[in-house]
């Protein structure tokens, strides 16, 4: 489904494959002041050679306020019967209160495009007390169905006041063809350059991956992806969309909603200390840290990565726990910065308040400043 003719792991003599590529970068406006995608097209353009053209995308928080209490469905579409079956079970499901093919503009680096629309969406009342679910797991079922069972469809983002925007093509391409430096504001804005090592270059593989309000955009490779995946899949999730991401996805879901955990204590479950670490540190940080490890071993992910975990109202900014990917934080004023690269963040903000580096397995956490609506 929308695979790419190009081989991603294919390179002409003199070229060096690239594993640690891909980039990463975020810009969230704590006071909730609203703006376009220029800053982060901007952002992650800088990083340019750190992808290849085989993905890149967006999310951004606070885009939909016109429509902020409805599900925002973001799909793809390989061809009118897809469409025409994904909306005969929307139809079943919710309420449709809007939808519309989604505006696009030709970008001479993008091709091959699926058909791209977007649906907002509320839950039908007797559907949902039928289902015996909270709305929030309703919809994520229904997003698994979709996904799963609906051959030439997928919802690429679904959560409410925001949406994802993604393909194959340089990132600064992609947010061009969607229009975000145009079309859009936001509070929040996260990106990702793609540079795909072990999976295809399509467009549901590019990042962000998203569930609800909830997105990520990382960079590495999770060698734990099987054990993550199959303990992960016991609960209802379906990992089938080519890439380690979407498990990393899944995971923050179910420990952050699911089992009701904070940011911390999810850094502490993906990003777990080692065990000698542990036996140094206090008496209640030991006591807990032992907890989430013993709690959830199966959720340590292994590997190189550097991830940014967008949600309503802030982001988390994380690496594991050696730090074998790069991350940058910054602030100035009531901006908060996140980039693979210092650059990322110097291109736009060329005066800083602050800017460090965090260390392996620490969380950097960023959210809307205190009774600030979204």
């Amino acid at each position: 489904m929308f695979i790419t003719e190009k081989d991603c792991n294919t390179s002409l003599e003199g070229e060096v494959r690239i594993p640690s590529g891909c980039a990463v970068s975020a810009i969230i406006d704590r006071s909730g002041g609203r703006m376009t995608g220029d800053k982060i097209i901007r952002s992650i353009a800088t990083m340019h050679d750190r992808s290849n053209g085989l993905g890149g995308g967006f999310a951004g928080y606070g885009i939909y306020p016109d429509y902020k209490d409805y599900y925002a469905f973001h799909l793809f579409f390989d061809d009118r019967i897809a469409r025409k079956e994904t909306e005969d079970y929307l139809a079943a499901h919710f309420e449709v209160v809007y939808s519309s093919e989604m505006k696009t503009k030709k970008v001479a680096g993008i091709h091959g495009e699926p058909l791209i629309f977007r649906y907002f969406l509320y839950p039908l009342s007797k559907r949902l007390a039928n289902s015996l679910l909270d709305e929030e797991q309703y919809v994520v079922r229904c997003v698994n169905a979709i996904n799963t069972n609906i051959k030439g469809a997928f919802v690429f983002s679904s959560g409410k006041n925001m949406g994802i925007f993604k393909g194959v093509g340089f990132p600064e391409d992609i947010g061009r063809f969607f229009l975000l430096d145009e079309e859009y504001e936001g509070y929040m804005w996260t990106a990702h350059g793609r540079y795909p090592t072990n999976t295809p270059g399509w467009w549901g593989g590019a990042h962000p991956f998203g569930l609800l309000s909830y997105s990520v955009v990382h960079n590495g490779e999770i060698s734990s992806y099987d054990a993550n995946r199959r303990y992960i899949e016991m609960f209802g999730y379906k990992c089938n969309l080519q890439t380690d991401t979407e498990v990393i996805t899944y995971i923050i879901d179910f420990l952050l909603r699911v089992k009701k955990l904070t940011l911390e204590e999810v850094a502490k479950v993906i990003s777990a200390s080692f065990w000698t670490t542990i036996d140094d540190k206090s008496e209640d940080d030991r006591r807990q840290e032992t907890f989430l490890r013993k709690a959830f071993p199966s959720l340590l992910i292994n590997g190189p990565f550097s991830i940014i975990f967008g949600f309503d109202g802030g982001l988390m900014a994380l690496n594991d726990r050696l730090k074998l990917r790069s991350m940058v934080c910054a602030e100035k004023g009531d901006l908060a910065f996140v980039s693979s690269e210092e650059c990322g963040i110097r291109v736009i903000q060329p005066q800083l308040d602050s800017i460090f580096a965090p260390a392996g397995g620490q969380p950097v956490i960023y959210t809307l400043r205190e009774g600030v609506g979204r």
